[in-house]
């Protein structure tokens, strides 16, 4: 069924729906807890721009559960750019900015957040940009979909899916703030072989 992200037409099928994503974001912000035994020290970092608005939501539910929670200062979101080893092969990009809670990382237990886990190379360049700006106590991934094809030894603490894929396919997340609605689809790879 044609679906839209961004203008761009998306011919594919859904793999989870707006609800199927708000029950993994639950299970997940209940697996951060449970993993660090409380709020106390979390900062989640998104890797923009659905990993921060994932953050930002997870951020949220984690603050419903364990009222002493500041989602507004515990969130914010870690542009990975000018990181990526991959920049003299890609189009120019646009820089994003980055924007930490008032009280850094330092001994935080940093949750980077990120749409969709597939080759490693943008978690990697998360993981290069966070030393320039502290030194977390730990550092853990959450990813709504884990596609695999993995490059390097990264895996995910926290996944909403698992989803096996051919790299002939793209997985395309679309989120209500940043595309009017949320959904996981699984089409063919652009021409241009980008495959989120």
């Amino acid at each position: 069924m044609p679906t839209t992200r961004g203008g761009d037409q998306v011919d594919g099928r859904a793999v989870l729906t707006g609800e199927d994503i708000a029950r993994a974001l639950r299970r997940i912000a209940h697996e951060i807890l449970e993993q660090s035994h409380g709020a106390d020290g979390i900062v989640l970092l998104g890797i923009p721009t659905r990993g921060a608005t994932l953050a930002r939501r997870l951020a949220a539910i984690i603050g419903e559960i364990e009222p002493q929670f500041e989602p507004e200062r515990c969130c914010g979101q870690l542009d990975v750019t000018l990181y990526r080893d991959d920049l003299r092969r890609l189009a120019p990009r646009t820089l994003g900015s980055t924007a930490l809670p008032p009280a850094g990382i330092d001994d935080a237990v940093v949750v980077l957040v990120d749409d969709v886990l597939y080759s490693g190379r943008t978690v990697r360049a998360a993981l290069d940009a966070l030393g320039d700006y502290g030194r977390p106590r730990a550092v853990r991934l959450a990813v709504l979909v884990d596609r695999g094809h993995r490059e390097l030894p990264i895996r995910a603490d926290h996944v909403g899916k698992n989803l096996p894929t051919s790299r002939a396919e793209r997985v395309t997340v679309r989120l209500r703030d940043v595309d009017g609605v949320d959904d996981v689809v699984i089409a063919p790879a652009s021409r241009d072989g980008s495959r989120s």
